[in-house]
């Protein structure tokens, strides 16, 4: 594939673009932009039939395509409610929730009012390309978004949003590339999703069978290792409240500070050494980070302090996440992580070479789902890149 950098271009309403292309509004190169509608929930005889039906639920769950749907309705249904058949290889458009989230149906569906079908005209627009030019311009549909109740994209803004256009042959082109990237951010997906169900099992197995075990014993939290014992929580750690630092108080430096959900901002000074371990008190409550320096955790979070010597810190963190803390939320006036439940929980204690041991196992996966994120992040910036130079024109691809 050829490219070259096009040096020839005219001022349009959307901004410059090369001078061979038009700029058109979505309602002229479509033949359909519709939305749908949802179908009586009380009427029995319309669901559960073989019509799919797409709900916003379906659209968060799906990236490029969408090839099945978690509710059917019937013919009856779709009739009564002036539902119509969007054919395959349409657009779907999100107008509420996720506004801007753009994918294609493989399979003729139906749409719930929340979507907009946009069927477009393929003798000069090309599927793969309008997803895309649309995905670019997703952050003008959230900000020209109304609020009535909840934050609504109209259809009529969609009909006449403009948009850019070469030559189909050329937006054929600019797709297949744009796919390509597409192509290895989900295979790099589907190694996280895979290594994260590894995880998930060897969480499982070793810490509560632990490793190359031959016998085990009955206890009041289940069958563990013979050698294991049984402890509570609170006595090998204690859950210390952590400071508040609002981010206007906060002196740029090199120390995290540390909220229910991670690392927040940072700051010039540490008020905990580090490595350590932070649970979520509030917001994300339960929430269990690991910190590998010295940190300063908010009001909003309990850190972890270790009561005894002989627990290995790595392993407790992978104990702890195991052990769900937020099943200890409850909803008060003001609701939160109660340390004295989770202070009482009881749970395994494996000798601390076998901490170790487990904690290095666990902690190699881990090292994987990080070099998988870095490579799927550093592919969303090429696939990004690419949208802002191909999608204009900066860059043009040679058709022959």
């Amino acid at each position: 594939m050829m490219f070259y950098k096009e040096t020839n271009f005219k001022e349009t309403p959307i901004g410059k673009i090369p001078k061979d292309w038009e700029v058109n509004e979505l309602k002229k190169v479509s033949v359909l932009i519709k939305s749908g509608c949802t179908p009586l929930k009380s009427k029995r005889d319309y669901w559960n039939g073989n019509i799919p039906f797409v709900t916003q639920a379906d659209m968060t769950k799906v990236e490029r395509y969408l090839h099945e749907t978690s509710e059917r309705i019937t013919e009856l249904g779709a009739k009564s409610s002036n539902l119509f058949i969007v054919p395959e290889n349409s657009i779907l458009l999100s107008m509420y929730g996720t506004i801007g989230k753009v994918v294609i149906n493989k399979v003729p569906v139906t749409v719930s009012q929340n979507i907009a079908a946009i069927v477009s005209d393929k003798k000069c627009v090309h599927e793969e390309y309008l997803r895309y030019v649309l995905q670019m311009y997703s952050h003008q549909f959230k900000r020209q978004a109304k609020i009535i109740t909840l934050r609504h994209l109209d259809i009529r803004i969609v009909k006449k949003t403009l948009l850019p256009f070469p030559h189909l042959l050329e937006q054929q082109k600019i797709a297949s590339i744009l796919s390509t990237v597409d192509e290895a951010i989900q295979k790099t997906d589907e190694i996280i999703a895979k290594t994260e169900r590894l995880k998930k099992g060897l969480m499982h197995e070793l810490l509560t069978k632990g490793i190359g075990h031959k016998e085990f014993k009955d206890t009041e939290i289940g069958r563990i290792p013979k050698d294991w014992e049984v402890v509570k929580v609170g006595d090998i750690l204690s859950l210390e409240y952590g400071s508040g630092l609002p981010e206007r108080e906060r002196i740029p430096g090199m120390y995290p500070v540390v909220g229910s959900n991670g690392i927040v901002g940072y700051h010039n000074q540490a008020i905990v050494n580090g490595p350590g371990i932070v649970i979520g008190r509030k917001g994300t409550i339960g929430a269990v980070s690991w910190i590998d320096k010295d940190f300063w955790p908010i009001d909003t979070t309990y850190y972890v302090k270790t009561k005894i010597s002989d627990v290995f810190l790595k392993w407790l963190f992978y104990e702890l996440i195991y052990l769900n803390p937020a099943r200890f939320h409850l909803a008060d006036v003001v609701p939160g992580l109660k340390r004295e439940l989770v202070h009482s929980l009881k749970m395994p204690l494996p000798p601390l070479p076998e901490q170790q041991r487990i904690a290095k196992i666990l902690f190699t996966v881990d090292k994987k789902l990080e070099i998988e994120g870095n490579e799927k992040a550093k592919l969303e910036r090429i696939k990004q890149g690419l949208m802002d130079l191909l999608l204009t024109g900066k860059i043009r691809v040679k058709v022959d």
